[in-house]
């Protein structure tokens, strides 16, 4: 409650606080003019909000590994993260996107604004700039966007499932059998019960967020398999391969050694 308070304070100083008309001097800052976006979700109502071409920075990096986009909160712009990006793209080699999320910085200013746009704001943007899939960093309101984002897109999912989809007679196809999947699932989630075991030696990559292999496993696999190395990679979930490339390929040259 009380952070809601000093919000709404500082939003009415900053509301009641204005320029002087011959300017703030000689060694004042500069200050350019905003672009402002008609509302388009005022008159009747019908028109869903659009999102905005947002203002950016992208610091180069290695395209192969998912970009690092940072996300200020409420009243911050951009050039909060300016010294900690720099920072992240020398350490990691990765890209890294800071924005200036609409109403702030230099992001054009509409009457428009809620999660829900702010994440529409996003999802126009970064494929734009080829940064999908990315690690979202936010602060505050940034944190409450980039939630929202994550819970609203599925996207290597999709992508993964979609790759199944296919044109047949200029109409569009599973390829799978999905009857024969659904009627045989219960058989393919779980492994056939054996008895003798295999003596090579054995990978088992896990997703650090993935809850397929549970430790409750362990001792199963290693009785069928005794020589088994099990890895976890972390920050990936049950497509190590797509989510994680690099750690993929470094874990199995690992293993081959």
């Amino acid at each position: 409650v009380r952070a809601g308070q000093l919000l709404a304070s500082m939003l009415r100083c900053t509301r009641a606080w204005k320029l002087p008309r011959e300017g703030l001097g000689s060694h004042s800052p500069s200050f350019a003019r905003v672009p402002v976006a008609p509302s388009s979700s005022g008159g009747r109502g019908e028109a869903e909000p659009r999102p905005l071409p947002l203002s950016y920075r992208l610091l180069d990096g290695e395209a192969a590994l998912p970009a690092v986009v940072f996300l200020h909160g409420i009243f911050g712009c951009k050039t909060n993260f300016n010294s900690i990006a720099k920072a992240f793209a020398q350490q990691t080699g990765r890209r890294v996107l800071t924005v200036d999320a609409r109403n702030h910085g230099n992001s054009p200013h509409s009457p428009d604004m809620s999660y829900e746009i702010m994440s529409q704001d996003l999802q126009d943007l970064l494929p734009r700039l080829g940064l999908v899939p990315c690690v979202m960093v936010g602060h505050s309101m940034g944190g409450r966007t980039a939630m929202l984002l994550a819970l609203q897109r599925n996207l290597a999912v999709r992508q993964y499932l979609l790759t199944n989809l296919v044109e047949v007679d200029g109409r569009l196809a599973w390829r799978l059998n999905l009857d024969a999947l659904a009627q045989h699932l219960d058989k393919l989630l779980t492994f056939p019960q054996r008895q003798e075991s295999y003596l090579g030696p054995t990978l088992f990559l896990l997703g650090g967020n993935s809850q397929f292999v549970h430790p409750s496993h362990h001792p199963e696999i290693m009785r069928l398999f005794p020589r088994a190395q099990i890895q976890t990679v972390p920050n990936a979930g049950h497509w190590i391969h797509a989510e994680r490339p690099q750690d993929f390929i470094a874990a199995i040259r690992g293993f081959l050694v």
